[in-house]
């Protein structure tokens, strides 16, 4: 899996080709996250799947009073613990614009490098707004 390295802002392109209709959401999403998240806050999700694709860890860090979510090492450490083969990364939008922010984007670099470390794939970053979500992969940003 390759990190591509965006400049700048996202190209409309790019933006318009992330985005999935909620009601075309599969059944993760659907059914998985978009229930654990929040519409008044902002959440991080991250699911660890073994090598079958099966869920085995389920790990949840809630924004603070400035609305920012930070992933504390003892998230990561609970997930790995799983023995997790790839991650998906999912979090919310309260605002309800699906764009993906800078420090989004950084944070994805940043699981991506981490991840990429220690063999396990980031199969994606999900941003879940009320009208369906914005996909990393889908956009080829993962």
């Amino acid at each position: 899996m390759t990190l591509i390295e965006p400049i700048g802002t996202l190209p409309p392109s790019t933006e318009a080709a992330g985005f999935v209709p909620r009601d075309a959401e599969d059944a993760i999403a659907r059914h998985l996250l978009r229930p654990l998240l929040f519409a008044d806050r902002e959440t991080v999700l991250l699911a660890g799947f073994d090598g079958y694709a099966r869920l085995v860890g389920l790990e949840c860090a809630e924004g603070d009073a400035s609305g920012r979510c930070v992933i504390a090492p003892t998230c990561w450490n609970r997930l790995l613990a799983q023995r997790v083969e790839t991650v998906l990364m999912a979090h919310n939008h309260p605002s309800g614009i699906a764009r993906p922010s800078d420090a989004d984007i950084r944070c994805t670099r940043e699981a991506h490098a981490l991840l990429r470390l220690i063999g396990i794939d980031l199969i994606d970053h999900l941003i879940f707004v009320e009208s369906g979500h914005f996909s990393f992969r889908h956009a080829r940003l993962v």
